[in-house]
């Protein structure tokens, strides 16, 4: 009788950790699935904006007669493979140069063309700025799941590394200058 008393208590336990880890580990994959879901979100908005500025090309030189390469950025970015991040810092110094055309030939302002195309490029600015808020808080939650009691055993156990932030700065390494501007 003891013995069966012994056997259903460890049955319990293990049912009970069973239960846990499984409770656990889903909550890892929620986050997981919500990073993956934001990281495309980034990449759709990114390719949207590089696909804006690559427009932007030949409406700008057919517009105001440029017979030099504009937007540089963009035409080395074509057969280039970045992650995000890198993608995002680049599209932003060709946006800076799109502005600059901007300014610098009124005649772009009366082109129907280029203020859909500088629309475009505003949307996708507040795009994805959300975009990435929203992964910055997903990645603060896994982080915060993988360091913590008792979870950080299942995150272990499972193989679950931490994540940089969207920046692409780690918060966990010795170097402290490694932001680039």
């Amino acid at each position: 009788m003891e013995l069966v008393l012994i056997f259903l208590i460890i049955c319990i336990v293990i049912c009970f950790l069973a239960i846990w880890y499984i409770s656990i580990f889903n909550k890892y994959q929620d986050y997981i699935v919500r990073i993956n879901e934001a990281e495309a979100n980034i990449d759709s908005t990114l390719r949207k904006r590089f696909d804006l500025l690559n427009k932007s090309i030949s409406l700008i030189k057919g517009t105001c007669n440029i017979q030099e390469d504009i937007l540089e950025v963009i035409i080395k970015l074509r057969s280039r493979k970045l992650s995000n991040f890198e993608l995002d810092r680049q599209l932003y110094d060709a946006i800076n140069e799109f502005n600059t055309f901007k300014e610098k030939y009124p005649e772009l302002k009366s082109s129907e063309s280029f203020l859909r195309i500088e629309l475009g490029i505003h949307e996708s600015e507040s795009e994805i700025i959300a975009f990435r808020k929203y992964y910055n808080d997903i990645i603060t939650k896994y982080n915060k799941l993988i360091r913590s009691f008792p979870s950080n055993f299942v995150g272990k156990i499972s193989h679950f590394e931490e994540k940089t932030y969207f920046d692409g700065k780690n918060m966990n390494d010795d170097i402290i200058n490694d932001f680039k501007l």
